[in-house]
């Protein structure tokens, strides 16, 4: 069953007019369930006018601070984020997931690597943990940051992120680009496109020499940056991004299209999740695994339910299912029979998933 604990917020404050940070108080006896790797994130539930709101955001404090800090931006109509911004307050409880996620690559302190990043608005969160953690645990390493907003003023943690520059003066470089002010030099001003991408890569960045890059922001941007840094040679393995959002392309509509005339009806399925079995027949209103076992009565863990945030991977043991998206596991992991049960169209008679995994 999806495992959430009853957390104290400990603080929360404005960083930016539509931004805030919540920190939370993990008691003593919960720290090691709720150790995380840098980039990972947090998901939180709330019963809000009667529904049941669950939501990802990634910490933005790094595991050597023994801090859990999320930022959470206001979107208009979001019923989680406008609660969070107009209602939490410090002392409140919500009920937390531990920390999961795989946006992350291993520290190794004796090396001497360089990495970069590229974020969009509140896309710096998991960055802000990952550059802290790497620079902290790689003395030898240097980080670039390519932070795209709105005006200066739209900035999140602009601030730290200054502190961060001097702290690593000569290892961390960060470039800021904006949309709605002009900047003294042109080549800051606007969008990321392909002239900019271009630029980057044969002036500020070293492809032959860097390590790792990584990537948050909007669809469209994660996918034109990733295409750039593969075209300028740096490989696919190497370039890591997490959406905040995603929105189905016309082909990709053509291939959700394409699963569903393969799903067969009245699957049944077993869903082992804390080593017990959960049986029950997919009824032909859902489409996927998820919908169809939560409305059977199951408790499984989920968040965005849009193949973004893998909180509700599992693994297929018995039977055959096909993803309508897959923003979020790796192609090894598809590879080893992994899927993300909220995009999952059962496509055999009899279908086993475990989230024991």
């Amino acid at each position: 069953m999806a495992e959430f604990y009853r957390i104290k917020v400990s603080d929360i404050y404005k960083e930016t007019k539509d931004t805030v940070v919540v920190s939370f108080e993990i008691p003593e006896e919960l720290k090691e369930v709720f150790k995380f790797k840098q980039g990972q994130h947090l998901t939180l539930r709330k019963e809000i006018n009667g529904q049941d709101v669950r939501r990802n955001y990634s910490l933005c404090s790094s595991p050597l601070e023994n801090e859990w800090k999320v930022a959470i931006k206001t979107i208009r109509g979001g019923l989680f984020s406008n609660y969070a911004f107009n209602e939490l307050k410090a002392g409140d409880e919500l009920e937390v997931m531990p920390p999961h996620g795989e946006f992350f690559v291993k520290c190794e302190p004796e090396s001497s690597k360089n990495y970069i990043a590229f974020a969009a608005g509140s896309g710096i969160t998991p960055m802000l943990s990952i550059i802290k953690t790497h620079l902290h645990k790689e003395p030898k390493s240097t980080f670039k940051l390519f932070y795209l907003n709105r005006t200066v003023k739209s900035i999140i943690f602009k601030e730290e992120i200054e502190q961060l520059k001097n702290e690593f003066f000569g290892r961390f470089q960060v470039f800021y680009f904006l949309t709605k002010e002009q900047r003294d030099i042109p080549f800051l001003n606007g969008r990321f496109d392909h002239e900019k991408l271009e630029i980057l890569t044969k002036t500020f960045i070293d492809i032959p020499d860097t390590a790792h890059a990584f990537i948050c922001g909007p669809q469209d941007m994660i996918f034109l940056i990733r295409d750039e840094l593969q075209a300028a040679g740096l490989p696919k393995e190497n370039i890591h991004y997490e959406l905040f959002f995603s929105g189905s392309s016309e082909e990709e509509n053509k291939h959700i299209a394409e699963v569903l005339e393969e799903k067969v009806d009245g699957t049944e399925v077993t869903i082992i999740d804390g080593g017990k079995e959960f049986h029950f027949i997919m009824d032909d209103d859902f489409d996927n695994i998820l919908d169809g076992a939560l409305a059977a009565g199951a408790d499984l863990p989920f968040a965005c339910k849009g193949g973004v945030c893998s909180t509700c991977k599992c693994q297929v043991k018995e039977g055959s299912v096909k993803m309508k998206i897959n923003y979020a596991l790796e192609e090894k992991e598809v590879a080893q029979n992994y899927v993300l049960s909220c995009q999952a169209v059962p496509t055999t008679d009899k279908v086993v998933v475990d989230f024991d995994v």
